[in-house]
């Protein structure tokens, strides 16, 4: 049985995901920092094991990446997921205290996730595996008042790249899906600021193609490896000249 870690596993593209790869027969470990959320999704899967874990913290999150290789025996997939959102606004109106918490949980968070998953598919017989980062289309083209999120997702785009070369000598692939508004609680609130200000209401699409994109990725053989997939609302004015 394949299996896979999901962080912020307990709510949107996280948890959309952790479901989709259950119901495809994958053992999956659930990280998220709500382990009361985790324990009931662990209670209605089988297959699922609840991994409650700051991903800020790095004695958490090798606890917990080392508690589910005991487990399950392996780790093959990480889908380097849980990131944040601080409130929008210009620069010189952000709180530096939010832009510490987009780069603790955003940078930080899954340069320790993927450094446990490294070395964990490194030291493993056989040897390998595939460490899938969410980025966001804010890698490259930013939103209104995000510059602590948009500065962080291109920061993952560098992860990627990193890691995807430096694994290459363990068998250790790596690939970053970029999002663009998929229903979640998080564009939920960003419709409702939307329609607040008076501006239109962004089109968005269904959470579950995200997790039916992300299952795709991970189920590639070792050869071949997805470095960059973008996914959107086919409207979204993602592309184009204002």
């Amino acid at each position: 049985m394949k299996t896979i870690i999901v962080t912020g596993a307990s709510s949107g593209i996280g948890r959309a995901v952790a479901e989709r790869f259950l119901a495809s027969g994958w053992r999956v470990g659930l990280v998220a920092r709500r382990a009361d959320k985790l324990k009931e999704m662990a209670a209605a899967h089988p297959g699922a094991f609840a991994l409650p874990c700051d991903v800020t913290q790095e004695d958490e999150v090798d606890n917990a990446f080392k508690a589910y290789a005991n487990e399950a025996g392996r780790l093959d997939v990480l889908f380097n997921n849980a990131g944040v959102f601080t409130p929008p606004a210009p620069i010189d109106e952000i709180p530096v205290a939010d832009w510490h918490h987009a780069v603790s949980v955003n940078l930080t968070g899954m340069f320790l996730c993927a450094r446990a998953a490294f070395g964990q598919m490194r030291r493993q017989a056989p040897q390998g595996g595939r460490i899938i980062n969410n980025g966001s289309i804010s890698a490259y083209a930013p939103r209104e008042g995000s510059v602590t999120y948009t500065t962080t997702k291109h920061g993952i785009s560098g992860l990627t790249k990193t890691l995807a070369y430096d694994g290459r000598a363990f068998d250790i692939a790596c690939g970053q899906i970029d999002i663009g508004n998929a229903r979640t609680e998080m564009v939920d609130a960003m419709i409702i600021r939307e329609k607040a200000a008076g501006r239109a209401v962004p089109y968005t699409m269904d959470v579950g193609l995200v997790a039916d994109a992300v299952l795709r990725m991970a189920e590639l053989p070792a050869e071949a490896n997805v470095l960059f997939q973008t996914i959107m609302a086919t409207k979204m004015p993602f592309v184009g000249r204002g």
